[in-house]
């Protein structure tokens, strides 16, 4: 096998590895399985925050690694800290355990923000493909759904039954996981400031000095965005968006339990979402094609707001739910197409991990707010004060989107 035929290969293996990596029967049940354990609404935002906390100090560390010692690599790793932190969960009993679970996750977290998106899209790059992303994107989040499908209504079953056999299975899954992630092949790296040798000798130094090697692989990333501002729009827009629909994702399944639904029914609800975002995804390429990018930029955060109201004052939440984890996979689909387009192969990982270190600003303030709310009045009011803040961002980023038609067309293509 040649090497372009190899480097083609990746875009199936990544495929797999989507799918066995998101088979992780505890993510629907997590918020409920540390409930059960004794963590408040509050708690539980805390752990989230040191979740975040971590991804935010070492996201672009993290990214940087991708960058130097290659995608691969980064991938790998972030495989086995996930297994350690699925591990530590089961065992652990007491807030400060949990945390250090946590830690270890956005360590996983941050290593494959870093590394996949840049794997796949160098490899097109190499062979030329380049534009095939956004729908090679979609169909990635076809198995991503799938998965997530999977997970929900076993996870959900399970939970009924023993939450930590649900563990075991999810520990199973990450050793085989962890095997995939080593079939993949490197992509070249066009570099236009260091050599081969060069970044061998940063890399090197990276544990010397502390991640202080990473300085210039940051400074040249930060020039990129600053050259560019619409990376740092399109980043603040994506992110954004996705802090709303994560913080919605999590605290639903203890507002759903406060609500009388059992686990199983929770986990139907989060499978449901999962298919009809699966079907979306496949289709993201051909609506941007119809409603081109301003279309997607102004619609989708409107609809977005409007299903956490819906949520918070329906009985039809289940419905506005499942609406709103479709505009996420759509936003998180074009935002990372779009951005691609704008940044080049020598920063691209370090760039996609800033822009995760954003997300990871953007949920270290709301989700634990989210969460004191919840305790000290309940979820539903926490809903209403997140739909209230979205109306205000969306009145903002319309405004400014409006504005910009007038000095700079957007990208239709």
């Amino acid at each position: 096998m040649n090497r372009k035929q190899r480097l083609k290969s990746n875009i199936g293996k990544n495929y797999l590895f989507t799918l066995m990596y998101n088979l992780d029967l505890t993510r629907g049940i997590w918020m409920i399985y540390l409930a059960s354990k004794g963590m408040s609404l509050t708690q539980l935002g805390l752990l989230e925050t040191i979740f975040h906390l971590t991804s935010f100090t070492m996201e672009v560390p993290t990214g940087a690694v991708a960058d130097l010692f290659g995608r691969k690599t980064s991938r790998v790793g972030g495989r086995i800290l996930a297994l350690v932190s699925v591990v530590m969960l089961l065992l652990s009993n007491q807030f400060w355990g949990f945390a250090i679970a946590f830690i270890f996750s956005a360590l996983s977290y941050n290593l494959e923000s870093g590394a996949g998106d840049a794997l796949i899209y160098d490899s097109l790059k190499e062979l030329d493909r380049e534009t095939e992303f956004m729908r090679i994107n979609g169909t990635k989040e076809v198995f991503y759904q799938t998965a997530s499908v999977i997970s929900f209504f076993i996870g959900g079953y399970l939970a009924t039954k023993s939450y930590p056999m649900a563990f075991y299975i999810t520990i199973v899954i990450g050793i085989l996981t962890i095997l995939q992630s080593t079939c993949f092949i490197e992509p070249k790296i066009e570099k236009t400031k260091v050599d081969e040798r060069e970044s061998k000798r940063e890399a090197l130094s990276i544990w010397q000095k502390g991640f202080c090697s990473f300085k210039d692989q940051l400074a040249d990333s930060v020039k990129v965005v600053r050259q560019n501002p619409k990376i740092a729009s399109l980043m603040m827009l994506g992110q954004l968006i996705g802090t709303f629909c994560t913080c919605i994702f999590y605290y639903n399944q203890n507002y759903l339990i406060s609500l009388h639904y059992s686990e199983a029914i929770i986990g139907l609800i989060l499978a449901t979402s999962s298919v009809a975002a699966a079907i979306i995804s496949a289709q993201v390429h051909r609506i941007e094609s119809v409603i081109k990018e301003r279309g997607i930029l102004l619609g989708v955060p409107w609809i977005t707001v409007a299903c956490i109201w819906g949520i918070a004052l329906t009985p039809y939440h289940y419905i506005f739910f499942i609406i709103m984890m479709m505009t996420e996979s759509v936003t998180y689909i074009a935002m990372t197409d779009y951005i691609n387009k704008l940044i080049p192969s020598e920063n691209r990982a370090t760039i996609l991990s800033f822009a995760s270190m954003v997300f990871s600003f953007f949920m270290i303030i709301l989700f634990p707010l989210v969460g004191v709310i919840g305790d000290l009045f309940d979820l539903r009011f926490a809903f209403i004060v997140m739909g209230t803040l979205g109306i205000l961002f969306v009145l903002i980023n319309s405004i400014l989107i409006l504005k910009s038609k007038r000095k700079e067309p957007v990208q239709n293509d």
